[in-house]
Parts: C-alpha cells; structure tokens; sequence
C-alpha cells in the first residue's frame, strides 16, 4: 500500500494495465487509487456495480460516461463525482499523454 497517493507510480505506458490499489477497505467502505495513462474501458463494458461510488481526478484527465447521459463527461484534476449503485457508467477515454491518478470511494448502498 502506498505511503503517498503520488508515489510510486508506475511509468507511463498506454499498453499496460491500469493499476488498482486498495488504501482501504472497512465494512460498506473501500478506498482504491486508481493509475491510468491512456486505458479505456473496453468496447460495450459498463460498469454496473451495487455499492456507489464517489471519484475524484487528482491529476490528469478522463472522459467518464454515464449511460443515462448522451455526453461524454470530461473530468479534470480536481473534478469529482458521485455515482450511484447500479448506475451504469464506462471510462471513454484517459489522457495519454499524462498520468491520471483517481481516488474512488466505494459505499455500501443505503438500505430502507
């Protein structure tokens, strides 16, 4: 687990994986670090996930969609969104020419 949410990261290289790290994981809560430089998600995938999910771009830039919208949403350092659970949404695009570094938040949906 990283000391550093800026450190290490791994060098910029559109063909590799992104990288996931999980800061923290507590009941109905996980914190995950997310490193992309270039990656997208592939052709027809939508996440589609029960617990929300609240992300910030710390640095660089993504373009997020959410299927209910019919526009890309373009996402910058210091841009932040919260996704509700099953909310299906894909990553269109990340800069690659620049390391984006997410923060995502996972929470347990609110029961009734």
């Amino acid at each position: 687990m990283p000391d550093n949410l800026f450190s290490p990261l791994p060098p910029l290289d559109p063909a590799a994986a992104e990288q996931f790290d999980e800061l923290l994981h507590r009941p109905g809560l996980r914190i995950e670090r997310i490193v992309s430089s270039g990656q997208c998600s592939p052709p027809d995938f939508w996440y589609d996930q029960a617990e929300g999910e609240w992300v910030v771009v710390l640095t660089g830039s993504a373009g997020l969609r959410l299927e209910h919208e019919s526009e890309t949403r373009v996402l910058k350092a210091g841009d932040h969104l919260d996704i509700p659970p099953h909310c299906r949404h894909r990553v269109e695009w990340t800069q690659a020419d620049a390391t984006t570094v997410w923060l995502a938040v996972f929470y347990a949906a609110a029961t009734s």
